[in-house]
């Protein structure tokens, strides 16, 4: 009989289109008392990392894996590797470790990580995929002209959930949800959807699945994660500049062929800003508002740290597409106040949005002044 020690620790990857809710369900699941240790190992898309600073202050261990995706870049993916072995060779060992993908990200090969014939695969169990749809502004994406000839992520997003929260469900109305959840049917018939608020739902709905523990799949099986559901396809994700699909010197690693072709739209990308002097608020939030009125199809996720003039706490910025919204957070504390924010979306004009932020800074004549 296996011991509690050597059992595999179980595995959940989060994943779901941009702005989705996924930090806000890794914020419910930090702050539940369950009393299970919880590492999380987060994806960042571009080359700022700005989840791990919206995730709320808990006793869990955050990791990240940035500067590439993790779904398509094979450097990433053995970092992956890397960092859950470095949890394995803790003494005190976690009960739970979650990978939270980026929200442009295929989890596919992020879960075919987790059967490599290497030894950090042996010991850890992927337990299940939970997928996030934002049922405000799924549907475009489900039906983007744009991705004809490419992979929809939002697609595959659903085909290889085990688990799919209908978040935001209190944004929409009955006959709305109705036609999504028959949408999503057509896409995976099999996982349980559940109509969320907030990301807010029962753990053991999402945790402690083991779904990849029955024999009805089978694991020996390289092709499973890549078989299309009815109605639906495998292969979705943008990639920014940093998706080169080079091979690296990393042990243990991870075989290219483990992946499926993808076909990315380049025209979807992320740019990334950082200022060390605060933002005019009051000036900033209507020129934010107005870019994303005219451009909100085409801004899919904004989501910053802002430090601002004449206060002491951290502000959090998050939008999606034209919906925008900033809350007060944690103060700095010993930390040097400065403001990070991420763009992701499709032709953004990194000169042009730089120039709209860095007007609203506060000069250095008046932060001395201050």
């Amino acid at each position: 009989m296996t011991s509690t020690s050597e059992r595999p620790i179980p595995v959940t990857i989060l994943t779901g289109f941009l702005g989705a809710g996924k930090t806000t369900l890794l914020n419910h699941i930090l702050t539940e008392k369950h009393g299970h240790r919880i590492a999380v190992i987060e994806n960042e898309f571009g080359e700022i990392d700005v989840d791990s600073d919206l995730v709320m202050a808990s006793e869990e261990e955050i990791f990240q894996v940035a500067n590439g995706c993790i779904c398509c870049v094979v450097d990433v993916r053995n970092d992956l590797v890397q960092i859950l072995q470095k949890l394995l060779d803790r003494k005190d060992q976690f009960d739970h470790i979650l990978v939270e993908t980026s929200g442009l990200a295929d989890p596919s090969p992020v879960a075919a990580t987790f059967f490599m014939d290497n030894d950090v695969a042996k010991k850890v169990m992927l337990d299940g995929i939970v997928t996030l749809v934002d049922a405000v502004h799924v549907q475009p994406h489900l039906d983007d002209p744009a991705l004809a000839e490419y992979d929809n992520q939002a697609v595959t997003q659903i085909v290889v959930a085990d688990r799919i929260l209908l978040n935001k469900s209190d944004l929409v109305g009955e006959s709305e949800l109705k036609e999504l959840e028959r949408r999503i049917r057509t896409l995976n018939s099999i996982a349980p959807v559940m109509r969320t608020v907030q990301a807010q739902v029962d753990l053991s709905q999402i945790l402690g699945l083991q779904t990849y523990e029955s024999d009805a799949l089978s694991m020996t099986d390289p092709d499973f994660l890549h078989r299309p559901a009815i109605g639906g396809h495998i292969g979705a994700h943008a990639c920014d500049e940093h998706c080169t699909h080079q091979e690296h010197d990393h042990l243990p690693a991870i075989s290219q062929s483990a992946d499926h072709a993808h076909t990315h739209d380049p025209s979807v990308n992320s740019v990334s800003f950082t200022f060390d002097r605060p933002f005019d608020i009051d000036a900033l939030m209507p020129t934010l508002n107005a870019l994303l009125s005219e451009h909100g199809d085409d801004i899919y996720r904004v989501k910053g740290i802002l430090h601002v003039q004449g206060d002491d706490r951290r502000h959090v910025l998050q939008g999606v597409h034209r919906l925008l919204e900033l809350k007060p957070a944690l103060p700095w504390w010993d930390e040097t106040p400065g403001s990070k924010l991420v763009f992701i979306g499709r032709h953004l004009n990194a000169s042009q949005l730089q120039s709209a932020l860095t007007r609203h800074l506060v000069s250095i004549e008046a932060q001395e002044a201050a």
